[in-house]
């Protein structure tokens, strides 16, 4: 695990962890998965978590279901030079074996997409159903939390639900 994976394992387990709960599955331990609070008016939001594969064998996250929710991608947010913020929907994440795999604003997440005025509010529990390619299939819940001003990795407030989505093509 390098140090850049260390820090944002451990800023992401100290943000909330009273609520927090830890899954596993097979090999594979899923840490804090969690989703901030949404404005009102937001019709996606984000969910993070860390994934570590204590196993000998690579897996990847291939999808995420949640039955109130559309639409849901895995994406990569990256912001270049000139701080242009991009995403960009993924066919899986890999979690190779013997690493740690951390699900963050800014980076790799799990986009819900879809919301129609139902915002994520602080202290609800989003349940959903993480299907990996060798391990199978865990039901987790993603604790909402409130968003804090380093909560945005690089990107300004609003940003990342204002987004253009619209050249996503649809999931099943």
């Amino acid at each position: 695990m390098n140090i850049f994976t260390k820090t944002a394992l451990a800023l992401l387990l100290s943000a909330g962890t009273a609520q927090a709960q830890d899954y596993t599955l097979g090999d594979l331990e899923i840490s804090h998965p969690s989703a901030f609070e949404t404005a009102k008016s937001a019709n996606v939001g984000g969910g993070y978590m860390a994934i570590t594969n204590t196993g000998s064998v690579d897996d990847t996250l291939l999808a995420v279901h949640v039955a109130e929710i559309p639409r849901i991608e895995l994406h990569l947010s990256a912001t270049d030079k000139n701080g242009v913020a991009t995403m960009t929907k993924q066919d899986g994440i890999p979690v190779p074996a013997g690493e740690t795999v951390t699900l963050m604003p800014g980076g790799l997440h799990v986009m819900f997409m879809g919301l129609g005025g139902d915002p994520f509010e602080v202290g609800e529990k989003i349940n959903a159903t993480l299907v990996f390619a060798n391990a199978g299939e865990i039901e987790v819940a993603f604790d909402v939390e409130a968003r804090t001003a380093g909560d945005h990795g690089g990107m300004k407030h609003g940003d990342h639900g204002t987004m253009d989505h619209s050249d996503e093509t649809k999931s099943d």
